[in-house]
């Protein structure tokens, strides 16, 4: 039997068991009656959420469109390493890179977009921006700790209406705050040991009292992974702060920090992967993150009716690597000066909603969601020689500044967009548009060298100016059917827009080009689904998916006609489609049948994604049908989770096919291993709590099995070259939760 088909067959028996019973679930009465309600401390948490967001939350309509919920307080898993896969388990089609043992950044991507930082996301927390710049680099090198988390949302392309353009759709992460607590005040400590030295500390203090609550937290990570040339060692602070002036009016105020310093061990050749995963021969790798992030909320309850938010934020951030990333065949040779990159990014936004319900009849009700964005950016990066030292010194070479590049890149955008959700009985309609103006500029300077037999030909700086300015208008539309409360029909089209990237204007690395006249990305999702929940008792979400992307922007592989030397083409490569489906649920064995003891619980969950992603209409580079990198034909997760009281033990199992690293689909790997295969992978993982009073322990036994694999050929950092996902690795965690008000734990 085919290897890859076994796989799915594997994850697919989860949800094949829960259809044998299926019959029996329907059977169960729909009208319970309750005569008294007792809540007690430390129960089980019974019962499957519902897995997807509703119509309309807070400010912003969700209506028609695919999206997904992470509860985070429902993972049995050890958060503290942020690994993705157990985080992201149970939704469909994500794509997440591995490259990141300290589990300090997130890379991921749906539909075969780009994961790397999960720049086709529009990243947010508490629906603020929090990427480096939301148009010309929407790079996300801070991701919050897992631990703070109350839930993330996740919509996807349709979110371009209300969020922004970007193709993939949104992610929010909602961080938690005082009022997830109702007491003055609750300390929770978290202290996390694993292999490779790994120790994280995790400590939180929130509360509310009256018309106040607040939440803060402080992290501190460090820790080696299991490659040399590998340590790491962050530092993350926040605090929220919300007070209710009136019964109509509130305000809120935050602040977030981060700051890490990791060392990276570089990429590996395939020829180095198979002989020892292990190995590193780059020593003199370092990579620095500085994030400060601002955050002012107003909310004001004009009518009963109708409400305004407005969010103003702002971000002052740095970010820093250096080290050798010339082609991983080579030997970093002590001495010899490394290059160095320093970015600044200074932002600052306003995006100001308001919400409008009314009814017609007392069948038909309709909600009008309007806004408004302003944002402007600022970012400096400049490419250099750096010192020869094998520290973590983030220093130019002296008088080295005339030798790189240098460049400011100011951004202005201005956005106006609208939805209106027409409920007619059990049909909803919601059409949507977004007018968005973007202006960006680049003015610097960068060194053109030309060189033939080792014989300097040309040596010349270059002194350039660019701005372009954009009108672009989207729209879209939704359509739902609810024959009740518990089951949705729906389907809807967004249009979608990318502006092109600082590094596509302005980068220079060994063995790369970049097209002067590169153009931005345009084009258009599709989305046509189900999705419910029965009884708190099983859940589903399945959707058909049409993405259309044009102009899109990618890698190549060129020859220098004179000196016969390959090097990667970045350009408008072609037009390209994607096509497939994704689903996933959910079912609690033991709620089906209520005579079972419910101390007891036995969830399963499953997912599987199909994706044909392929690129058309590209006569220039001879792309053909060729299949679209990092867009792999089945993603497929599930796992199994048994409960008794406070007792979790949970199993998952992850497997992803066969996919490519680059446009030209080169299947024989190069000699620097930026292109090539990414071979087909599973990896197991095992979680287990228990809970007793104030503490609870945890443990996990991370890719079970010990597998062998990777999920990314990076073409600079963190490489170049093939980056080994981690072994078998062990974490476990003691919490410490106290409550003032009751002296329990809190649930």
């Amino acid at each position: 039997m085919n290897k890859n088909l076994l796989y799915i067959i594997l994850n697919f028996l989860c949800i094949s068991l829960y259809a044998q019973d299926f019959d029996s679930l329907l059977a169960i009465d729909t009208v319970v009656k309750i005569d008294n309600v007792t809540i007690t401390e430390n129960k089980l948490d019974n019962g499957i959420d519902q897995s997807y967001l509703k119509s309309v939350e807070q400010f912003a309509i969700y209506a028609a469109k695919k999206t997904d919920i992470i509860s985070i307080d429902k993972l049995y898993t050890i958060k503290a390493r942020n690994v993705g896969r157990q985080i992201y388990g149970k939704v469909a089609g994500l794509n997440i890179l591995e490259s990141d043992a300290s589990g300090l950044q997130l890379d991921i991507a749906t539909r075969g977009l780009d994961p790397n930082r999960s720049s086709s996301f529009n990243i947010r927390q508490n629906g603020y921006d929090m990427s480096a710049d939301a148009l010309g680099y929407p790079d996300a090198y801070y991701t919050p700790p897992t631990d703070a988390v109350d839930r993330i949302e996740i919509v996807r392309g349709a979110a371009s209406l209300q969020y922004g353009t970007q193709f993939g759709g949104l992610i929010n992460f909602k961080l938690k705050d005082g009022s997830n607590y109702n007491t003055p005040l609750h300390i929770s400590l978290q202290q996390t040991v694993g292999l490779y030295k790994f120790f994280n500390t995790f400590n939180s203090i929130g509360g509310k009292y009256k018309n106040f609550n607040y939440y803060t937290f402080y992290q501190y990570r460090r820790g080696n992974s299991w490659r040399p040339n590998s340590n790491f060692q962050s530092h993350h602070a926040h605090i929220n702060l919300n007070y209710d002036i009136t019964e109509k009016l509130s305000i809120n105020t935050q602040y977030t920090y981060m700051y890490y310093v990791a060392q990276q061990p570089g990429g590996l050749t395939d020829k180095q992967f198979e002989q020892d995963p292990k190995q590193s021969n780059r020593s003199r790798n370092f990579f620095k993150v500085n994030w400060n992030l601002l955050a002012l909320n107003l909310k004001y309850k004009i009518t009963p009716k109708a409400q305004i938010q407005t969010q103003f934020f702002g971000l002052i951030a740095g970010r820093d690597a250096i080290g050798n990333l010339s082609n991983i065949q080579q030997q970093d040779v002590l001495g010899t000066p490394r290059t160095y990159f320093k970015d600044k990014y200074k932002n600052i936004g306003n995006e100001t909603k308001w919400l409008y319900k009314y009814k017609t009849t007392q069948k038909n009700s309709f909600v009008l969601l309007v806004g408004a964005r302003f944002y402007k950016g600022h970012t400096t990066k400049i490419q250099d020689l750096g010192d020869t030292s094998t520290t973590a010194s983030f220093n130019f070479l002296a008088d080295s500044l005339s030798q790189g590049s240098d460049y400011k890149f100011p951004s202005f955008n201005s956005a106006l967009f609208a939805e209106h959700l027409f409920t007619i009985g059990k049909f909803s309609i919601t059409p949507g548009i977004r007018y968005e103006y973007i202006q960006t500029k680049a003015d610097g300077k960068y060194r053109e060298i030309s060189t033939f037999n080792e014989v300097v030909i040309k040596d010349t700086t270059i002194y350039e100016t660019r701005e372009r300015k954009r009108h672009i208008f989207l729209a879209g539309i939704g359509v739902s059917y609810k024959p009740n409360t518990s089951v949705e029909v729906f389907a809807n089209f967004s249009q979608n827009y990318r502006a092109i990237n600082f590094n596509d204007i302005r980068i220079a690395l060994a063995g790369l080009r970049v097209d002067p006249n590169i153009q931005d990305e345009k084009g258009y999702s599709f989305d046509i689904g189900t999705r419910g929940i029965y009884k708190n008792i099983f859940n589903y979400n399945a959707s058909v998916f049409y993405l259309s992307y044009n102009n899109r922007i990618s890698e190549v592989l060129q020859k220098n006609t004179a000196t016969y030397a390959i090097y990667r083409y970045r350009t408008n490569i072609a037009q390209s489609r994607a096509v497939g489906f994704d689903v996933s649920s959910e079912v609690d064995l033991l709620r089906i049948k209520s005579t079972i003891n419910q101390d007891f619980s036995l969830k399963l969950f499953a997912n599987l994604s199909y994706l044909n992603a392929r690129y058309k209409k590209s006569e220039d580079h001879n792309l053909g049908n060729n299949k679209v990198e990092y867009a792999p034909d089945f993603i497929s997760r599930g796992g199994i989770a048994f409960a008794y009281k406070t007792l979790n033990l949970q199993f998952q199992f992850n497997y992803v096919s066969e996919q490519f690293s680059d446009a030209s689909n080169a299947e024989i790997p190069t000699v620097n291993a930026i292109s090539g295969i990414i071979p087909a992978y599973y990896v197991m993982d095992f979680s287990a709590s228990y809970t007793y009073k104030w503490f609870t322990l945890k443990a996990n036994i991370n890719n079970l099995s010990n597998n062998r694999y990777f999920t990314r050929r990076a073409a600079g950092y963190p490489g170049p070259g093939i980056i080994p996902a981690e072994p078998i690795n062990f974490l476990a965690t003691l919490i410490f939760d106290w409550d003032y008000k009751k002296n329990k734990k809190v649930q």
